[in-house]
């Protein structure tokens, strides 16, 4: 590639980090020399892109920064519109209105109007099942997994009795038919795993996580990985 073709490429590369990335691994990754990266960095910050860092410790954007969508390849359109077709036949209403509104900014805010070439890619999602009803808890679960305060539910057991407890939602995972939270449980003071068809009420509490959601989703990951470890969390 060009060089300004590697530059929006490094810029690519620093938005996909949320913590500093060294210059071999950007060098590594753009298929140049650590010294070229280092000049290519330097042009970077001359043309005002707000990089922090330095050689031999690392680089990122500042927090905040926001660089428009310039250009996309064929196929990143493709992922992009097969993705959001994919979540808009979920059953979370929220996500689903988030996913059509995701795709319209993005088709909308690159130099060329891309809305014919996102309606006509050709990719569909295939749901065996066609599309499920909505399930209301699924939002209440991600605004208590984003503000890290607690759920109370109700929750059932195969033979239908119902038990109330504290949680502390830490992953959510969508299947083809059914979805599944990971949850620190307060009752059983262990990690648990909860349907959400088994879920016959829930509200939002005040109540913090006892614990950062990032801190038990490590030790989720942790406790899965020694229990399956043929398994991949895919988190």
């Amino acid at each position: 590639m060009d060089k300004t073709e590697r530059l929006f490429s490094i810029m690519d590369a620093l938005r996909r980090h949320r913590r500093p990335v060294t210059a071999a691994a950007l060098a590594d990754e753009q298929g140049v020399s650590v010294r070229t990266l280092y000049r290519d960095v330097q042009t970077l910050i001359g043309l005002g892109a707000p990089i922090e860092g330095e050689a031999g410790i690392g680089y990122m954007l500042k927090p905040g920064f926001f660089l428009p969508p310039l250009m996309f390849s064929a196929e990143e359109l493709e992922a992009l519109v097969l993705g959001a077709r994919w979540v808009q036949a979920q059953p979370d209403a929220g996500l689903a209105g988030a996913a059509k509104n995701a795709i319209g900014k993005i088709a909308t805010a690159s130099p060329e109007d891309l809305r014919d070439r996102m309606a006509d890619s050709g990719l569909w999602p295939v749901l065996i099942r066609g599309p499920a009803a909505p399930v209301a808890v699924l939002g209440l679960v991600r605004s208590a997994m984003r503000d890290e305060t607690a759920l109370h539910i109700g929750y059932a057991d195969e033979a239908g009795r119902t038990s109330e407890r504290d949680i502390w939602p830490i992953q959510l995972a969508y299947y083809e038919g059914k979805q599944i939270v990971v949850a620190w449980c307060c009752l059983r003071e262990a990690m648990r795993h909860f349907r959400t068809d088994r879920i016959v009420l829930a509200d939002a509490t005040s109540q913090r996580y006892g614990r950062r959601r990032s801190v038990l989703a490590k030790e989720w990951r942790a406790e899965w990985a020694r229990l399956h470890p043929d398994w991949a969390t895919g988190a």
